[in-house]
């Protein structure tokens, strides 16, 4: 569990350096950048790292914590969990290799007909294969409870953690599909053209649905560690299993709003997607109920009265508090802009702009990854036997990312919606149609700073705790609901009728697209390789 985190953050680290370049190298602060094509290795490699490697660590390596502390058992397979984190490993250097050198920037949604080096997507591929191993590990482990324990409800936080395994092995086959069988036979030379509209099919099917693989351990914190941190009860376990089980089934068949502006794919189509889109929400809002029902429930009973009086009573002294009500917010404010987004009509306005990138830095660099800090301090002492005790200093990294992340998206949505687009790496702010964008680019910079600085004292908050003194810990507790959970139905309680609906939605969703484009003579065109002659 340990290697699994280490590597994430410290990838996670390189990658925010990253970020913060090319956020310099965009703005007036900085000469235009002689060599471009440096700059897009950078964004290849930022996304690359951010979007497959940290979050699915972060969900493996917590994914086996719960299987130990919720399961009550020691993890079966610990060879085959070593082997997936080395397929992660071995394939994030494979990729990486490739990028830095020019030769696969195509950006982490590989955006053909663009074609980089094989070497590039055998890396993400790797990467992928390993999460995998670790997805028939949560299956094989949860088996061998039931076996041990026939008739028992699964716990709620081993409950959660298979779904965000299954939804991520369901939707990790789209870009599966796309490199193995379109990008791939171009990129080894089999072939010199490429059907770049069915692979941008292909690659929604992955591209939408991974942010709630993102989520997962996010949402998990929000249910099963932070009532129980700040001292109170989960409003309802019922209702944290009916959240996760409409994920699994409405994260899928939503990726195409990505492809409004894309003209392989019909209307009825798009229209479609949008309407399942909606209805994430509904999940969404559910969690966000129950959630602050349950921090309310804390605070009353913390000593809290009155209509608000609890909010004032609440433990925010406590980093698990500041952080699910930062993550809260910059949830909210990125959740807005998603109806922006999924909305046919006012996407035109927005697509391509910087709109698109405020709005998933406020999803995932905000209200996941800031959820992410705290679950790994909660884990720490546990994984270490070592005391945590950096309280000051966990707290001010928190506030210094939550503020960084404000003053990163904010502006970024305001350019945006004055037509500045993304994936450009330099601009001519001498230009008068350009000059006042030039501000809220100096803004983003100087975000990205405390982003940069929040980061190192995470890093150091960590490396601090192997050093403290070792502690007795007591037996490590996940939130208990306000009233028990008596005898669950089937439903609740295992995932055949969530697969079949989670497959069965998606096969209509994707079913009439992918079928017409295979139909479809003539739409392959010229692949255009990266780092080498046309």
């Amino acid at each position: 569990m340990l290697g699994h985190f280490w590597f994430a953050f410290a990838a996670f680290f390189a990658a925010l350096l990253l970020g913060e370049w090319q956020m310099y190298i965009r703005s007036p602060l900085a000469a235009w950048i002689r060599q471009p094509e440096l700059y897009y290795r950078s964004v290849t490699a930022h996304g690359s790292v951010m979007g497959y490697v940290f979050p699915t660590l972060v969900a493996m390596g917590f994914g086996y914590a719960i299987v130990e502390l919720s399961l009550k058992q020691a993890l079966v397979g610990r060879r085959w969990a070593w082997t997936g984190l080395a397929l992660v490993i071995a394939g994030t250097i494979t990729a990486l290799g490739p990028v830095s050198a020019g030769l696969a920037s195509v950006l982490y949604t590989f955006y053909p007909p663009l074609i980089g080096h094989p070497a590039y997507y055998i890396g993400v591929v790797l990467v992928v294969v390993g999460s995998w191993i670790w997805v028939a590990l949560m299956a094989v482990n949860l088996r061998v409870w039931r076996k041990a324990h026939p008739g028992e409800n699964v716990p709620l936080p081993m409950f959660a953690n298979l779904a965000g395994a299954y939804l991520w092995a369901w939707t990790s086959l789209g870009a599966a599909i796309e490199i193995l069988f379109l990008i791939l036979p171009v990129a080894l030379g089999f072939k010199s053209t490429i059907d770049a509209g069915l692979s941008r099919v292909f690659f929604s099917w992955t591209l939408h649905a991974i942010v709630y693989f993102w989520l997962m351990p996010a949402y998990i914190a929000f249910y099963t560690l932070v009532p129980r941190a700040i001292g109170g009860r989960l409003y309802s376990d019922t209702m944290g299993r009916i959240s996760f089980v409409l994920f699994l089934v409405f994260s899928m068949p939503i990726g195409i709003h990505h492809l409004f502006q894309d003209p392989q794919v019909g209307s009825g189509v798009k229209f479609l997607h949008a309407v399942f889109t909606g209805m994430v929400s509904v999940p969404t809002f559910l969690t966000v109920f129950t959630i602050v029902a349950s921090v309310e429930i804390a605070g009353r009973l913390r000593g809290g009265t009155g209509l608000l009086g609890w909010v004032k009573a609440l433990p925010w002294h406590n980093p698990m508090m500041l952080a699910a009500a930062f993550s809260f917010i910059l949830l909210g404010f990125g959740g807005a802009g998603g109806l922006i987004n999924m909305s046919y009509q006012l996407d035109f306005a927005v697509h391509n702009t910087q709109w698109i990138t405020g709005h998933f830095h406020l999803i995932f660099g905000g209200a996941i990854v800031i959820m992410y800090f705290v679950l790994a301090y909660d884990l720490w002492p546990h994984l270490t036997g070592r005391a945590l005790v950096q309280g000051r200093m966990m707290k001010a990294q928190l506030w210094l990312w939550f503020a960084g992340m404000i003053v990163l998206t904010f502006p970024w949505h305001v350019v945006g919606v004055m037509g500045m687009p993304r994936r450009m790496a330099y601009f001519d702010y001498s230009n008068p149609e350009l000059a006042a964008q030039a501000i809220g680019v100096v803004i983003t910079f100087c975000g990205g700073l405390l982003l940069v600085a929040s980061g190192l004292l995470f890093l150091l908050v960590l490396l601090r705790g192997h050093r403290s003194a070792v502690v007795e810990l007591p037996e490590f507790r996940f939130a208990q609901p306000v009233h028990a959970t008596g005898r669950l139905p089937v439903a609740l309680n295992g995932y055949a009728l969530w697969l079949v609906l989670m497959i069965g939605v998606s096969v209509l969703n994707y079913g009439y697209p992918i079928a017409q484009l295979l139909a479809l003579k003539e739409t392959s065109v010229p692949a255009v390789p990266v780092g080498g002659a046309p």
